[in-house]
């Protein structure tokens, strides 16, 4: 009869090797995101509408990119808050990128934290950035 580690051996190790590439991989980009958006964002979370000039096929693959990137960042944020990773700070940056019904709300309720507030500073003053501001 098989161990469970016999039996599971290969996936448990796959499952070491993302979790240290997830922890690594936000180690590297999390902070290079917060460094990049405006101290004003979370204030001014707007909806990206399609420029009178901007071609319709370059505005549909942007806005794809962009939730595709904003789902990945979530569903990623989500594993990281079981593996070692930044997750919530990766959910909320996930978050910002999709638009559905309530994002706003459901963002602000998460900011609302000071210790959220003071994580996403402090990675701002790391990078000798000007501090977020929130409502």
């Amino acid at each position: 009869m098989q161990t469970l580690l016999d039996q599971y051996g290969a996936i448990l190790a796959w499952l070491g090797v993302i979790s240290t590439c997830t922890f690594f991989l936000s180690l590297l980009i999390i902070p290079w995101i917060v460094y990049k958006l405006d101290s004003t964002f979370f204030i001014h979370l707007h909806k990206h509408t399609k420029r009178e000039n901007e071609h319709p096929v370059r505005f549909i693959i942007l806005k794809s990119l962009r939730y595709f990137l904003g789902a990945l960042l979530l569903l990623a944020g989500i594993l990281m808050i079981f593996l070692p990773g930044q997750g919530v700070l990766t959910i909320i940056l996930g978050l910002s990128l999709l638009d559905f019904p309530g994002k706003r709300a459901l963002i602000d309720g998460i900011l609302k934290s000071p210790s959220i507030q003071k994580a996403l500073n402090w990675i701002r003053e790391k990078g000798n950035k000007e501090p977020f501001r929130f409502l």
